[in-house]
């Protein structure tokens, strides 16, 4: 046991705290979950005879522009001066932003609450712990933010060959060699053909919604969640005739980064919200040669 954990931190208690950034990661990657979960044995094997765990950010990003109830709770419960100890698998599981991460050591070292993991046991009101934990803060930060921009410039390296994959609006797949094609479902393509057809005929995109509600005709709308993109047929809607007259697949060009995020601050912390508008000349565009008919 380490010297500096004091008959005053056990018999305050621990908390362990156990976070994974997706929901692919909880449903895969088991072998972290079992790592973070095993610390509370770990806790107790170092003198703790009361340890909770704190699971409720499972699936929460740390990056701060998420809520994490999990972490509320944690510092909820520090501030009150009855946490011992707060034991986690790395920096990077408590926080991947430096307003969290100080602001709990901050108060870890107002209490005397002290912050364990595999790799040592840290006081927050000693100089050098003090130093060690702002490294792993920041390493924990630049860690995360390395990562984003290498998936993001391999992202657009990929779009501006015409090889990333995305989903595609109805009337088009995806085939076994990465080409966009004609999706195989006939009712789809006839029913994207008459969108077009229609609008040629009557010149505007609302007198196409109109006609086609008249004829009580619905249209397929995609319809995504966190897992699947799936073909859903509505009664027509204005914005999907309009999505339907206006996407540059339809004319023949493969698109890609004509939507953005944006963030902004509500009520004290960054939020991102997607779906803004990138200028024309910052997409990624390659035209192809095919066209709905």
């Amino acid at each position: 046991m380490s010297p500096k954990i004091t008959s005053d931190h056990l018999g305050r208690g621990a908390m362990v705290y156990v976070r994974q950034s997706t929901m692919g990661q909880v449903l895969e990657h088991t072998e972290s979950q079992r790592r973070q979960y095993g610390l509370g044995e770990s806790a107790r094997d170092a003198g703790f005879a009361s340890v909770t765990v704190i699971d409720d950010d499972l699936g929460r990003s740390g990056s701060g522009l998420v809520d994490r109830p999990g972490f509320q709770k944690l510092v909820a419960a520090v501030c009150t001066g009855t946490v011992g100890a707060v034991f986690c698998i790395e920096a990077s599981r408590l926080a991947r932003n430096g307003r969290d991460w100080h602001h709990l050591v901050d108060l870890c070292a107002l209490v005397g609450t002290l912050v364990i993991d595999p790799d040592g046991t840290y006081d927050p009101r000693l100089v050098n712990d003090r130093l060690l934990l702002g490294l792993k803060g920041t390493m924990s930060e630049y860690e995360l933010s390395l990562l984003r921009h290498r998936g993001l410039a391999a992202r657009n390296s990929k779009a501006l060959r015409g090889e990333l994959r995305f989903a595609l609006p109805p009337g088009y797949c995806w085939n076994e060699l990465g080409q966009i094609e004609m999706d195989p479902d006939e009712r789809i393509a006839d029913a994207i053909r008459l969108v077009f057809a229609k609008f040629r005929e009557l010149g505007s995109a609302r007198q196409v919604m109109l006609w086609l509600q008249d004829a009580a005709l619905k249209v397929p709308v995609m319809r995504r969640n966190t897992t699947v993109c799936r073909i859903e047929w509505r009664p027509a809607a204005y914005h999907a005739v309009l999505l339907v007259l206006r996407h540059p697949v339809y004319a023949g060009a493969y698109v890609f980064g004509r939507t953005t995020q944006r963030t902004s601050l509500v009520d004290g912390r960054p939020r991102k919200t997607t779906g803004h508008t990138k200028p024309r000349t910052e997409w990624n565009v390659l035209l192809r040669d095919h066209h709905p008919g």
